[in-house]
């Protein structure tokens, strides 16, 4: 299992499960790039288009997970 990480989500890929559909690259490839390293640049876009783009994985290969954020004024 593969991590990347910003300060408030993490993008997980699983090569095992993945079907190379290419869904992510063709529908974000500012974030999704198979010819750079790392190939998942978190700083790409929103996190909102992201999240979007991993749950269109046909695999599951892709998943997405909010970190949680310590509250304000604590």
């Amino acid at each position: 299992m593969q991590e990347y990480r910003s300060s408030t989500f993490v993008v997980r890929y699983d090569p095992s499960v993945c079907t190379h559909a290419a869904n992510c690259v063709r529908g974000l490839p500012a974030v999704f790039d198979v010819n750079r390293q790392p190939w998942v640049n978190v700083s790409g876009d929103v996190d909102v288009a992201i999240e979007r783009q991993v749950r269109a994985c046909p695999s599951g290969a892709l998943t997405f997970a909010r970190v949680p954020q310590p509250s304000e004024g604590a």
